[in-house]
């Protein structure tokens, strides 16, 4: 037997061989009509014998039980034949019976027979005469023990439900955390990946751009320029290794501590001076939280990516509203434009979008072929990202 299941059982253990000994005191000075008590003592004998052996393992075991329980009843039969008294030994043949059968319809038979054997023993030692008074005590006997074995046979149930229903809980609970982690861990890659793709990809980018633009500077032999060209591109450089260690620090790149406002001007110069576009830029000092400025500034980054990769502008604009409860940036060029309706399978837009979608803001995209291009977001103040990422349908992404 297992340690658990001795200390589960260990009250029943305690509970039989108390009772066996009571009993064993019974036989030995109660009255008897028989000059010798020997089949009682072989019967309290045999039965703990058996319960040490094999009976003990009858509360988890069908098979132990199957074999220990007729002893019992044997036992019910023998000892009152022998010494009325001991039809005490009831006390503990009943829970016996209850807790090791499997099915109440069985506990009920052999508690039946139980007291048929106990009346059958009660005869035999005390006559005819006893017969009325033994039928009330074992009937009540029965009758009383089935009662109290049929209801703690259903607290039994009750409480395995609730044990059942407890660790299903347990077990959704540790589902539903798991998934929880994993929507995080989900999150939080699609937020790398838009920072990414919003800073550290938009840097290298314009890296590239220049590059080529050095190499046809030096292929035309325009030496004069390569000065400038490797200072801006030691300038996008450096801040593409500052964005870089900031998104590995878990931080929000761009943003410095003077501001949106400021953050945008230096956007501004640094593209015009990387794709020599005029930038211009209307951006007032204003008290944002550091979550609106990042949305913010990477719309505004989005924007002029794709004004630099697409539109084919001599200029652009880029505007900051604030008002009491949202606050907006209008991003403008003069390019090429495009019909908003033709999907298209970039992601940077749509990254925005979904971005905005975090936050509570809406992206709108105005343009036409030939007539330049619009962006412009709005964003409550003070918005606080979500946890999830809001999937958002994109008609007119560029990139």
């Amino acid at each position: 037997m297992s340690g658990e299941t001795w200390v589960r059982n260990r009250w029943l253990h305690v509970f039989f061989a108390g009772t066996m000994v009571l009993t064993a005191v019974i036989t030995a000075f109660g009255w008897s009509p028989w000059a010798t008590r020997w089949p009682a003592y072989t019967a309290i004998v045999v039965l703990v014998v058996a319960y040490a052996a094999f009976g003990h393992r009858g509360y988890d075991d069908a098979r132990a039980a199957t074999a220990f329980l007729p002893l019992v009843v044997a036992a019910a039969l023998v000892l009152p034949a022998v010494v009325p008294s001991t039809a005490f030994v009831q006390c503990i043949v009943f829970p016996l019976v209850w807790v090791q059968s499997e099915r109440i319809r069985t506990a009920i038979l052999l508690s039946v027979a139980v007291g048929v054997a106990s009346g059958i023993g009660l005869q035999v030692s005390s006559g005819p005469d006893a017969l009325v008074s033994t039928i009330l005590i074992e009937g009540i006997s029965v009758i009383g023990a089935c009662a109290m074995g049929v209801w703690i046979s259903s607290v039994a149930d009750l409480s395995e439900e609730r044990r059942q229903l407890v660790e299903e809980l347990r077990a959704t609970q540790d589902s539903l955390a798991e998934a929880h982690r994993h929507a995080g861990v989900t999150s939080e890659r699609e937020r790398l990946a838009r920072e990414l793709h919003d800073t550290v990809a938009q840097n290298l980018a314009g890296i590239v751009m220049l590059t080529e633009r050095a190499r046809g500077d030096l292929a035309a032999d325009r030496v004069d320029r390569l000065d400038e060209r490797l200072t801006i591109l030691e300038e996008s450089a450096r801040a593409a290794l500052e964005e870089s260690r900031t998104l590995v620090a878990a931080g929000a790149a761009g943003v410095a501590g003077d501001g949106l406002g400021a953050a945008l001007h230096r956007l501004g110069e640094r593209f015009t001076r990387e794709t020599g576009i005029a930038v211009s830029v209307d951006a007032p000092d204003c008290v944002l939280d550091r979550d609106t400025q990042v949305v913010l500034l990477r719309a505004g980054q989005e924007a002029l990516a794709n004004v630099r990769a697409h539109a084919r502008a001599a200029s652009a604009h880029v505007a900051l509203h604030v008002a009491a409860e949202q606050v907006g940036l209008r991003v403008a060029d003069d390019g090429v434009g495009f019909d908003p309706s033709v999907p298209t399978a970039g992601h940077g837009l749509r990254g925005l979008r979904e971005r905005l979608a975090l936050a509570g803001g809406t992206c709108t995209i105005t343009s036409d072929v030939g007539r330049g291009t619009v962006v412009e977001v709005s964003l409550p103040t003070g918005a606080e990202p979500r946890l999830q990422a809001v999937t958002v349908p994109v008609t007119a992404a560029r990139r």
